[in-house]
């Protein structure tokens, strides 16, 4: 799914580098957790597997192409869940996924049956026509999901898919993402919350200034660190300072 070695970037202007010789694999067909503390390097690592970064020191394949030499490839292939809402709030949300869709050249006949399949599937059918604005936070998160949905991608890269929203909308979005992995598509998956991360991810990277942690499942990194959870493991590798 992900090979990255020796990724370094460091910002203009900045003391530290955000990601400093960072390498780790992940293999196809997975759901896993990249993790790590504010200010980790999780949306620097992000930003340069999506090929919005494009100045960076470093090798990175993404479902076996270069990011550097073949980043319109992997685009084609890839899709991805911001944590900000990315619909634009007065349209309604079929009108935002029809906007999207258009981007994305969707055969139109094509496109409005996907539309209609994923609403009913995340339980928005109802409230298609409405605007974004007036939809719920949980609602706006699962709407979000189904823009990234509409090209059908290999492999799917979500950041904070399930923050500030209610326990129906995180269950909903959290069995369709096994739904979609069981379909044999690759997940990537950030979070602050461990308890989360723990119960979907299949092997988890847990990265700190810049640097690569430690890397395995869940079970086994509970187990080696002799601990209850994997928020325990997560404390007791990067400390109980507050991050800014």
């Amino acid at each position: 799914m992900l090979s990255v070695k020796n990724l370094y970037k460091k910002y203009k202007q900045a003391e530290h580098a955000s990601v400093d010789d960072l390498s780790f694999e992940f293999e196809k067909g997975r759901i896993v957790g990249l993790l790590g503390p504010n200010g980790a390097g999780k949306t620097t690592t992000i930003s340069i597997i999506c090929g919005l970064i494009g100045q960076f020191e470093g090798e990175v394949k993404v479902l076996g192409c270069d990011i550097k030499k073949e980043a319109a490839l992997i685009k084609s292939k890839i899709s991805v869940v911001p944590q900000q809402i990315a619909l634009y709030p007065s349209l309604s949300c079929q009108e935002n996924l029809l906007y999207y869709g258009n981007l994305l050249e969707i055969d139109g006949r094509i496109l409005k049956e996907v539309i209609t399949r994923y609403l009913e599937e995340f339980g928005l059918k109802d409230h298609a026509l409405k605007q974004i604005k007036h939809y719920s936070g949980g609602m706006k998160r699962r709407a979000n999901i189904i823009a990234s949905l509409l090209n059908n991608p290999q492999l799917l890269i979500l950041d904070e898919p399930t923050a500030g929203v209610d326990v129906h909308s995180r269950s909903m979005i959290l069995n369709y993402l096994k739904k979609y992995n069981e379909a044999g598509n690759s997940v990537i998956y950030t979070s602050h919350l461990l308890e989360e991360a723990e119960s979907i991810c299949h092997e988890v990277l847990i990265i700190d200034n810049g640097k690569k942690v430690v890397q395995g499942e869940p079970s086994k990194l509970i187990g080696q660190y002799q601990t209850q959870n994997l928020q325990e493991v997560f404390i007791k590798l990067t400390g109980h300072q507050v991050r800014d």
